[in-house]
């Protein structure tokens, strides 16, 4: 049976300029990493991406490296681009990334030329597309002149490839420099996808937030539910969970007590509003100006659904705010990215 968007696709999504550029995204987009990998079969994706596009979710965020195995999600996002999307690419914004390692040797990591142009062009064969909407620089390489790194985004965007370009987990000192090299070279920085939750504020710390909102640059923020752990499901303990697996990229410090008490603070404030934690957590991120979207991961339909609500409510008293903040005392996470 042929795919059919909802005719009523754009009736219950808010749409926010990205920056200062022409470019509207959903509150709420859709990330693919972890979830989306080997294990995941193309009805269960399909049910999940689908049913985010008939809301009005029209951003899909990808990377090379997103799975398990690295390079999968973005094949089974082919797959479905190719069997049922395909009428609507034009509706659609598709991300992906470079900057972790992806393949063996000195060439399949970080921040070069070689690495970011090869992965680009991988991540397009992948996924059966002439160009992807944003491609991003997915971390900042130390080791790589920045100018190498910026130089790489921008031959891509002339070359057609990558429509607009971005950078993912940028300190606010190379966020100034990344916006500065681009803006010399004739190509604008559209947008920073840095962690960012209630219980992780690094980029309000270092004031990277206030430079993207000085230079025009869009914020979408990526683990706004700490990796689930605003979600509340940690508050019984790990067994049964994804944390509980070896290899969880799960910050074990966000499940330490202090923390989990602060996120059973926050459950009480969130019914007190008639949402569940995870709305709640998700419209404190998008009460900033700068702020165009909140990422979302999600494993099932219900989870997807959960989170679209957040939309039914995204403003917050100066009270509200205030028990939020002493609800987390003591129990912020410092998760800013190495430089």
């Amino acid at each position: 049976m042929t795919y059919r968007a909802s005719d009523t696709r754009y009736d219950s999504m808010q749409f926010r300029r990205t920056g200062q550029s022409g470019l509207k995204l959903p509150a709420i987009s859709l990330g693919l990493w972890q979830n989306f990998g080997g294990t995941r079969d193309y009805p269960s994706a399909f049910e999940i991406l689908s049913y985010a596009f008939d809301h009005g979710v029209t951003h899909f965020d990808l990377a090379n490296n997103y799975g398990p195995p690295p390079g999968a999600a973005e094949e089974l996002f082919g797959d479905i681009m190719a069997r049922d999307f395909r009428p609507y690419r034009d509706e659609l914004i598709i991300s992906s990334k470079a900057g972790w390692g992806m393949w063996p040797g000195p060439y399949g990591d970080l921040g070069s030329r070689k690495y970011l142009i090869a992965s680009c062009e991988q991540s397009l064969k992948r996924m059966g597309l002439d160009y992807v909407d944003i491609f991003y620089s997915h971390r900042f390489d130390p080791e790589t002149p920045l100018e190498e790194t910026m130089g790489a985004l921008a031959q891509l965007h002339r070359q057609g490839k990558a429509l607009y370009v971005g950078i993912s987990s940028y300190p606010r000192e190379q966020t100034r420099e990344a916006h500065r090299i681009l803006s010399e070279m004739g190509v604008p920085l559209l947008i920073h996808q840095p962690s960012y939750s209630i219980l992780n504020r690094w980029i309000e710390d270092d004031d990277t937030i206030g430079a993207c909102g000085e230079l025009g640059v869009g914020v979408i923020a990526f683990s706004p539910l700490a990796q689930g752990v605003l979600s509340g499901k940690y508050s019984k303990g790990i067994e049964g969970t994804r944390a509980e697996e070896r290899n969880s990229s799960i910050n074990r410090r966000a499940l330490a007590p202090k923390v989990l008490a602060a996120v059973e603070a926050l459950g009480k404030l969130a019914k007190a509003r008639k949402q569940t934690l995870v709305q709640f957590a998700l419209a404190w991120v998008l009460r900033r100006k700068e702020m165009t979207s909140a990422l979302i991961g999600v494993r099932t339909l219900e989870q997807l659904k959960d989170c679209l609500g957040a939309l039914d409510n995204l403003e917050f008293t100066t009270k509200e705010l205030t028990a939020i903040d002493a609800a987390v005392k003591g129990a912020l996470l410092d998760q800013r990215p190495a430089t």
